[in-house]
């Protein structure tokens, strides 16, 4: 008998996204070469967050949800996000970026709930200010600090929904991901590379996977 799962918890950019939302502004908006600066530095990673963040002051924040919403869906999300619907299995979000775009993805895919930090706006212009979802600053499992902490969103759902950790699936890429996949009672590393990989129970370039694992 299959397990009985009864909440996935997904990363937003390269999982549900099929790009990353801040080079995809970048791109558009001209500012690669500072991006690339920043994510090259040895800066913790909330800091690099932090300072990402401020280049977008200035920004009309309709024009970066207009381009936001033009960025494609990882393969398969169309199929995979009703069927887990149809299954009574809550799905969330949890990403480093930007709470307001996280909420129109959350909108246009039907999902329960997202996570991510508050990039503040004022009369429809980004501040370049931040507030981030891990307020505490928790230290992550590699000793890193992330601007979310994923593994406290994890937790905090299961409280909300009154589950344990084992009725979770978590779906991720990257080393932000890690806590949270080896937390879930399923982790899955999604197009991740090899050193995410070993923290996951499942290694995968293909989301229908998760189907499998949904009792019907």
């Amino acid at each position: 008998m299959k397990q009985k799962f009864k909440l996935v918890l997904f990363d937003m950019d390269g999982t549900l996204l099929n790009d990353r939302t801040i080079f995809v502004f970048a791109k558009r908006k001209g500012f690669i070469e500072q991006l690339s600066r920043i994510l090259d530095s040895t800066i913790e990673p909330y800091e690099k967050t932090l300072k990402i963040a401020s280049l977008l002051k200035g920004m009309r924040y309709r024009e970066l949800l207009d381009i936001f919403r033009n960025i494609p869906l990882q393969e398969h999300v169309n199929k995979v996000i009703p069927t887990l619907r149809e299954n009574q299995i809550k799905i969330a979000l949890a990403t480093d970026g930007y709470q307001c775009f996280a909420n129109d993805l959350k909108k246009r895919l039907g999902l329960n709930y997202a996570f991510a930090n508050r990039l503040m706006i004022n009369n429809q212009l980004v501040t370049g200010e931040l507030l981030f979802q891990n307020k505490e600053l928790q230290q992550s499992s590699n000793a890193k600090i992330y601007s979310i902490n994923k593994r406290s969103v994890l937790e905090f759902l299961c409280m909300i929904l009154d589950i344990s950790p084992d009725e979770v699936i978590a779906v991720g890429d990257g080393f932000i991901d890690t806590d949270m996949i080896k937390a879930a009672g399923l982790g899955i590393a999604y197009r991740a590379p090899q050193a995410v990989q070993t923290y996951a129970d499942v290694v995968t370039d293909d989301l229908r996977i998760i189907l499998k694992y949904i009792e019907r």
